[in-house]
């Protein structure tokens, strides 16, 4: 598979602060093509996908708040 960064807005990220992989922000063609992780993007504001080798991170200037 091929690597790719998927660049993520604050708002893109679920209520925990990640997103799962496969994701239709990817542009994935296979949605199915490996099973579904959860990645915690909010933490340190990127995470590699262990199966895929996406990286999904926060765009620069973007910022996750948990607190509403």
């Amino acid at each position: 598979m091929s690597k790719s960064l998927i660049q993520l807005l604050a708002k893109d990220l679920n209520h925990q602060g990640g997103v799962f992989c496969p994701s239709p922000l990817a542009d994935m063609k296979l949605w199915n093509s490996h099973p579904k992780v959860y990645l915690d993007v909010a933490h340190s504001g990127q995470a590699k996908c262990p199966y895929c080798g996406s990286v999904y991170q926060l765009k620069e200037g973007e910022h996750f708040d948990a607190h509403h």
